[in-house]
């Protein structure tokens, strides 16, 4: 993959692929552009046989800050919701199923869309400057897709109130909820003895073990994984989640705030 004002850089050492989210000017908002490369960092660690493990990182504050609103913004709602829906889909289950073990190194901002991607990584590690945050209902929608892969990793009363109130939460209550694997005075060093720990698992070996432990989330991924879709783009064309972006643009409360 080519780095030249790339959205998303790549690089291999010691058997390691880092893939890292690199649009800071807009809080890594996940926008076609940015999947498109994310799926190819994907795809390239995947096929080299040389890669381990991958870790998904960040530079800036914000891990993810979710959907490019502003592309959703200037161009027909519904239509690149369907679009941009079914291409975070695509990559969440690629993620899951991906035969080699997936780290998130995060240290800073994690929104909507963004905890969709935290949850389809095997391991997460989480510095003190992290915040996680499903802001959805503020912007007159839900975490519909997302859920296929935040839901299994959050308990029921945790989903009910960060879903209802878009509640900011650390990387310390993100660890009890079980959203995140370790809190990290200092996640890259953390990363780096973990993905020594990984260096000692035969590819076979950590395969088969991911599969294991994915394989029942993987299955209702694909149960509800249309359904979901076809929620999500509808919503974004209503009139509640416009006024939503639109509000979220011009950095105003929106119209039902009280």
């Amino acid at each position: 993959m080519s780095t030249t004002e790339a959205l998303v850089q790549y690089q291999v050492e010691q058997g390691i692929a880092t893939i890292t989210l690199d649009s800071p000017h807009n809080r890594n908002a996940i926008s076609s552009r940015m999947l498109a490369e994310l799926q190819q960092g994907f795809h390239d660690a995947t096929e080299d046989t040389a890669v381990r493990a991958i870790v998904l990182t960040h530079t800036g504050n914000t891990f993810c800050a979710g959907a490019d609103l502003s592309e959703a913004a200037n161009s027909d709602p519904e239509t690149a919701a369907n679009e941009r829906t079914r291409a975070v889909i695509g990559l969440l289950r690629g993620i899951l199923e991906l035969p080699k073990p997936v780290i998130a190194q995060i240290d800073g901002n994690v929104r909507a869309g963004g905890m969709g991607i935290v949850g389809a990584c095997d391991i997460v590690v989480a510095g003190p400057s992290s915040t996680f945050a499903l802001t959805e209902a503020r912007v007159g929608v839900a975490p519909f897709m997302i859920s296929l892969t935040v839901l299994p990793r959050l308990t029921s009363r945790a989903a009910s109130r960060y879903y209802l109130t878009g509640e900011k939460f650390d990387a310390a209550t993100a660890v009890e909820l079980g959203f995140v694997t370790i809190a990290a005075d200092d996640p890259a060093a953390e990363v780096a003895r973990l993905c020594g720990e990984l260096r000692k698992g035969s590819p076979q070996g950590l395969r088969e073990s991911k599969r294991l432990v994915n394989a029942a989330m993987l299955e209702e991924f694909d149960r509800s994984a249309t359904e979901l879709a076809d929620r999500s783009a509808r919503f974004f064309g209503t009139e509640e989640a416009r006024e939503g972006i639109i509000a979220f643009l011009q950095r105003r409360p929106p119209s039902w705030a009280q």
